[in-house]
């Protein structure tokens, strides 16, 4: 439980929004909210007071700026990090359930087939499986430690495929077919993701030519003008 000077001077769903997206980061201890709920307000606090003392219309651009700080310091820090690992996390699950599939085929049961495939894999979907693992040695039921790797999961579809893995382990029905769905689908996802980036190759091209290319062809038709210009001063 937080402490209760952090309860008392926040609310209570933004210390749970601020819990779950740390834990969406692989962080797994409240330190990191509480630290960064306390960062971000002592910064805050700063800069409010540094624009109020020293701009002359600090009245009004310190609450603008500490507010914007406020909001965009947690896309910054957490929302922007949280997507980067869904995605790093979504390209290594494609190899992972892989060579999930392939176990599961040998005729392994599910927990049997996790076992193996994080023994024989090292990437960091493979460790939150392996701590899904330990969590199950420690005394919870697989289905129990797969509901909790769902919270520090930020990807739907890696979700999906652990909610599929909840089923077949409740129902013994076979996963292997949905698990082939899954991985077509993050093929696909990956395939998209590509194109995105690529599409978005044009626009960084014309915004890197307006900041850096056209103001040196301006300076180099312009040389002539101003060295002219000087000299005749």
């Amino acid at each position: 439980m937080m402490n209760n000077f952090t309860s008392k001077i926040y609310l209570d769903k933004t210390i749970s929004r601020i819990l779950t997206k740390t834990r969406k980061l692989g962080l797994y201890d409240e330190k990191s909210v509480i630290t960064f709920l306390n960062t971000r307000l002592i910064l805050t606090l700063l800069i409010f007071t540094i624009v109020l003392i020293l701009s002359p219309v600090g009245y009004i651009l310190a609450p603008v700026l500490a507010i914007a700080f406020y909001c965009i310091s947690e896309i910054i820090v957490l929302d922007y990090p949280i997507k980067k690992r869904g995605q790093k996390l979504e390209k290594e699950a494609l190899f992972f359930f892989e060579v999930l599939v392939l176990t599961l085929e040998g005729g392994r049961n599910l927990q049997h087939a996790l076992s193996l495939t994080v023994d024989n894999i090292d990437s960091e979907i493979s460790n939150e499986f392996k701590k899904t693992l330990e969590e199950v040695k420690l005394g919870k039921s697989l289905n129990e430690a797969l509901e909790s790797m769902k919270k520090r999961i930020p990807s739907d579809a890696i979700n999906n495929s652990l909610l599929n893995m909840i089923e077949s382990n409740t129902y013994g029905s076979s996963i292997i077919d949905s698990m082939y769905n899954q991985i077509e689908f993050l093929r696909q996802k990956q395939l998209l993701d590509i194109k995105a980036e690529i599409s978005k190759l044009p626009t960084k091209i014309s915004i890197i030519s307006v900041l850096f290319i056209i103001p040196i062809m301006l300076l180099i038709i312009l040389a002539p003008v101003l060295i002219n210009y000087i000299m005749g001063l």
